[in-house]
């Protein structure tokens, strides 16, 4: 069966769009304890509350529907996608907690049951524990993960970190939206669609311990808001502008081809508006698809004054207003 197929037209695959989540946030009080060292009015990747001078918890949630029709790549990919999260703040992941929203009619059980295999071995590849979880009877399938991690906070990344003078590295390439979305109309080849199931099941570990090594102190991972929505985030959080080389962006073979076919999504759409006068670009083109598409379990945006091994460099942060400049 296509577990795609489940999915309603115009479902939950991606998150609520920016633009309307930072108005429904702006709602809320925000905490003054001390304890609290990142929350959500930076719109970072992860809260983290301090336990000691040297420890802190790392916690974080995320679910989708499906976006692939493999219900063991699904599940590995809803685990690697929650638990970068933490791998985003420079953290260790230790334990995780199923969300389930599955209907037992719509499938057999082998299904969800090889969705919560894929689930688990990434999770103990990861070297956490699955101590349980929620479930729900939905007729719209969604799975993921509300994962706890471990950091030390003179080590911790953060999205109020970058500094004018940063290099910005990113470690995965952009374009799984398309790419999925592609597959669903079956106008991705089966190699096109391996490589983008290859990379979101691939774990943010090495790529954190990466960013450890050269000392990084500001970083995100790369997911629903695409590449310019979580940039931006951390050009709003530290008030600084990111410039962005087009022609250093890595994309997935067939991208460009998928986006001249029309296979966009309407995530990047919200993107888009999200960033509004504050995205600066040259060219209308589909490498402006490549900032705005939301990604799954990308990759980590590395902010470093020094080279990352094994990532690409794709732009640096100047003095300026808050903007994503694209050249």
């Amino acid at each position: 069966m296509r577990l795609t197929h489940l999915v309603s037209r115009g479902g939950c695959a991606s998150k609520l769009g920016p633009t309307q989540l930072r108005e429904i946030l702006r709602q809320l009080p925000l905490s003054t304890d001390p304890r609290r060292l990142v929350g959500f009015e930076t719109s970072d990747d992860a809260g983290v509350y301090l336990l000691a001078e040297n420890l802190a918890l790392v916690q974080t949630i995320d679910f989708f529907t499906p976006i692939v029709d493999d219900p063991y790549a699904y599940g590995q990919i809803a685990a690697a996608n929650a638990l970068s999260d933490v791998y985003a703040m420079g953290g260790r992941p230790i334990s995780a907690l199923n969300v389930s929203c599955f209907s037992p009619s719509a499938a057999p059980a082998e299904v969800w049951a090889n969705i919560l295999r894929g689930m688990a071995d990434k999770t103990m590849e990861a070297g956490a524990l699955t101590l349980g979880g929620h479930s729900v009877d939905d007729a719209e399938p969604k799975f993921g993960m509300a994962v706890t991690g471990i950091v030390d906070p003179r080590q911790m990344f953060a999205n109020t970190e970058a500094k004018p003078g940063d290099r910005i590295f990113l470690t995965k390439p952009l374009g799984t939206g398309v790419i999925t979305s592609a597959a669903k109309h079956d106008a991705a080849t089966p190699e096109e669609l391996d490589a983008a199931i290859k990379s979101m099941t691939t774990l943010n570990r090495d790529a954190c311990e990466a960013g450890l090594n050269a000392g990084v102190r500001c970083a995100t991972d790369i997911t629903g808001f695409g590449l310019g929505g979580h940039l931006y985030n951390c050009a709003r959080a530290s008030e600084v502008t990111i410039e962005l080389d087009s022609q250093a962006l890595p994309a997935f073979n067939g991208f460009e081809r998928s986006v001249e076919e029309g296979y966009v999504t309407g995530g990047a759409g919200r993107n888009r508006e999200f960033l509004g006068d504050d995205l600066e670009a040259e060219k209308d083109d589909w490498r402006l698809q490549l900032v705005l598409d939301p990604q799954t379990s990308g990759g980590l945006a590395l902010f470093s004054t020094i080279e990352i091994p094994g990532a690409v460099e794709i732009g640096r942060v100047v003095t300026g207003p808050p903007k994503i400049r694209i050249r």
